[in-house]
């Protein structure tokens, strides 16, 4: 299973995947969710909502791509916050990291599911003023991948229909 980070549908809406030019990407995103491969939680579809566009309406027609957070989930919180306040972070980015902010709870859920966190941050353990998906990921053994790499696993191809 696939769980998906905001910056993933955000980056999708701005640039390669708009709605107007790629609409098989999102009716793939549908189709994969409904066969239970790829969702995301509750908090991203919060981080949506917050916009006033096409991707806002998107996550209000699709409720149910975003989970809600459970008992599981949140038995990882005291491992990840502890890491994080071992780290070398600056306040503001273990504030920003560890006060319910998405990418924790993205983190946490991965690690209780044993999802595939899909995003498209890169690993960077030397960061100080963010604390990085990929380097949280880590510290709870969660597998993560970028978008790109999630579709060539599934064997996603999307095709130019003809006119």
């Amino acid at each position: 299973m696939y769980l998906v980070d905001s910056n993933v549908l955000i980056e999708a809406k701005n640039r390669y995947y708009a709605f107007d030019i790629a609409p098989g990407f999102w009716e793939w995103l549908e189709r994969a969710h409904r066969a239970g491969r790829v969702f995301s939680i509750e908090k991203v579809e919060e981080e949506l909502l917050r916009g006033d566009d096409e991707l806002a309406k998107w996550a209000q027609g699709h409720h149910s791509f975003f989970r809600p957070l459970d008992q599981r989930t949140t038995q990882y919180f005291p491992r990840l916050s502890e890491w994080a306040r071992s780290q070398n972070f600056r306040p503001a980015a273990l504030h920003e990291f560890t006060a319910e902010a998405a990418d924790y709870l993205l983190v946490a859920f991965a690690a209780a599911h044993s999802c595939t966190l899909v995003t498209n941050e890169v690993p960077d353990p030397n960061s100080r003023k963010r604390v990085k998906i990929p380097d949280a990921c880590r510290v709870l053994n969660v597998d993560w991948t970028s978008p790109f790499d999630m579709l060539r696993s599934i064997g996603v191809t999307l095709r130019l229909g003809g006119r």
